[in-house]
């Protein structure tokens, strides 16, 4: 699954044409997470990995900050995640991850790229079913040992583990993002990133031509300043 993960990753930041507009969807998250949990990254995990993605990715120390003390601004506005499910062309299962201040403007938004596509937006379950919800860690294997850490791991939700080019991807269900994250802590390993993946349980083989028109939804969907990921099960 780790080689799928980086290739989405890639194809994604490909996709974005401007390095902005990462750290924009970086900086809503930083946002959530402190409104949720306060922003102190000691005791807010998911800000302490929000942080390390960010740094990641490269985005300006002082934008991380100024990310931080907005969210503490009480007139800052309030995000909400949504994730919408839908078919697009060909019976392609698609889920569209998003987190919006306009849920009016951004479920018209998500709509009319299915509609456009030839596809339509189904209800919360439609397509849901038909993909795994895990975390995926991702950090340098350095001296670490593939075989032993993943017997350490085990006891803290491991479900499959990964290497590819000297990084290793470990992966847990959603619910154990958490005990996964302090285990990592604990054993002193520094994560590079940290994420939710949708993965599909079953893939649909298209023609060249049939992807390409699924792909060319894809990028207008990933063009929304609203949309955070967009998932397919087309092999």
């Amino acid at each position: 699954m780790g080689r799928a993960f980086e290739f989405r990753k890639e194809r994604k930041f490909k996709r974005w044409d401007k390095m902005s507009k990462v750290f924009t969807k970086l900086g809503k998250e930083i946002v959530m997470a402190v409104k949720a949990g306060g922003p102190d990254p000691t005791s807010n995990p998911r800000l302490r990995t929000l942080i390390q993605n960010a740094k990641g990715a490269q985005m300006p120390k002082d934008r991380i900050e100024a990310a931080i003390k907005r969210a503490s601004n009480k007139d800052e506005k309030d995000y909400e995640e949504i994730v919408y499910e839908g078919y697009g062309p060909y019976g392609i299962a698609v889920l569209v991850e998003t987190s919006t201040d306009n849920i009016n403007r951004t479920v018209a938004n998500v709509r009319s790229y299915f509609t456009k596509a030839g596809g339509s937006l189904g209800t919360s379950g439609s397509v849901s079913f038909m993909f795994d919800h895990k975390a995926v860690f991702r950090f340098t294997q350095g001296e670490l040992d593939m075989d032993e850490l993943e017997l350490e791991l085990i006891d803290f939700g491991l479900t499959d583990i990964d290497e590819n080019e000297g990084e290793i991807f470990v992966y847990t269900e959603f619910e154990d993002f958490g005990t996964m994250q302090k285990a990592l802590e604990e054993k002193g390993i520094e994560v590079i990133s940290a994420d939710f993946q949708w993965f599909p349980t079953t893939l649909t083989e298209l023609t060249e031509e049939q992807e390409e028109v699924i792909n060319k939804m894809i990028e207008k969907m990933e063009e929304d300043d609203d949309v955070n990921n967009v998932y397919t099960n087309m092999a």
